[in-house]
């Protein structure tokens, strides 16, 4: 049967758990810098854990970690790690530790349990829907323009308006994921914007693009360089309506790449949100590999769930 045991000493998994993230990260095509800051940034949270061991019958055979925390004025568990030992998997025992889990956290008051996956989600967390994607993907050298498409910089004239429609966006997106509501999603766009964008076109280490086909603006691009080392954030690159279905996507894709590597980066970075089918579908055709996978339920569940 299996048992759950909340450590006191939580060493021994955190050096396991570091180690398997540093060689996904790795697989994913992240360089060593940016693997280490990735690293720092987990470490930073691992104290407000609880961690247990799972056994079975006194044989240790795995661990679970979880939090809640407030998100947004909600309440929010997450499954911070999950990992069954090789010799004893598809026995049960991880579908156990995730009713532990999520059963830990509905104890402490969570509305949701989020959970963040480096490798795929398989059957044990299918029932809970996709809220995110962050790809990646190295890049050797600089792509050629795709269907002539060019990029140049974003005039001052032309920022208020972009500004005004990515906000949206961003709201649409989060909704459409199932993240959160339409009034939460409005207050954390403002509060993103307003942190990322303190000196709006001026903020440093940012490119703002116009991207173009025949001197017709047909899109915009967003890029953070040096997010992580050697590693560019996409932000967004947006293709309007009326342009779209043409092959464009990966047209700014590259524009993307180029000023990526023209800042002195070496891969770039996205976020793909829930239910956009269509641009996952892009970015693995291009290549880009899924770096973490956000999903989360509602809790608790439902007695159908």
């Amino acid at each position: 049967m299996t048992a759950f045991t909340i450590l006191d000493d939580s060493a021994a998994w955190r050096a396991g758990f570091e180690q398997r993230l540093r060689a996904s990260y790795a697989a994913a095509g992240l360089g060593v810098g940016a693997v280490e800051h990735r690293l720092d940034e987990v470490r930073a949270g691992v104290g407000g854990w609880t961690v247990a061991a799972v056994t079975d019958a006194g044989t240790h055979v795995g661990h679970v970690a979880v939090t809640v925390a407030d998100d947004n004025d909600t309440p929010a568990g997450r499954i911070v790690d999950l990992c069954v030992e090789p010799p004893h998997t598809g026995r049960g025992h991880e579908h156990a530790a995730r009713d532990w889990a999520e059963q830990w956290c509905v104890e402490r008051g969570a509305r949701r349990l989020d959970v963040r996956l480096t490798e795929p989600a398989g059957e044990l967390f299918g029932d809970y829907p996709v809220r995110g994607q962050l790809r990646t993907r190295a890049i050797g050298s600089p792509p050629e323009p795709v269907d002539g498409v060019t990029a140049r910089p974003m005039t001052q004239a032309e920022y208020p308006g972009w500004l005004a429609s990515e906000k949206l966006a961003y709201v649409g997106d989060i909704v459409r994921s199932g993240a959160l509501s339409r009034a939460e999603a409005a207050r954390k766009s403002d509060r993103d914007f307003a942190k990322l964008l303190p000196q709006d076109l001026a903020t440093p280490d940012n490119s703002f693009l116009v991207l173009e086909r025949a001197g017709e603006p047909i899109g915009t691009g967003w890029l953070k360089h040096g997010h992580l080392p050697g590693v560019t954030y996409g932000y967004s690159l947006h293709i309007q309506d009326e342009h779209r279905g043409k092959g464009h996507g990966r047209a700014a894709m590259a524009a993307g790449e180029r000023a990526t590597l023209a800042a002195g980066d070496s891969a770039l970075m996205f976020t793909v949100w829930g239910g956009n089918e269509v641009a996952m579908n892009l970015y693995t055709s291009a290549g880009y590999r899924v770096l973490e996978e956000g999903r989360s339920i509602a809790l608790p569940r439902s007695a159908t769930s």
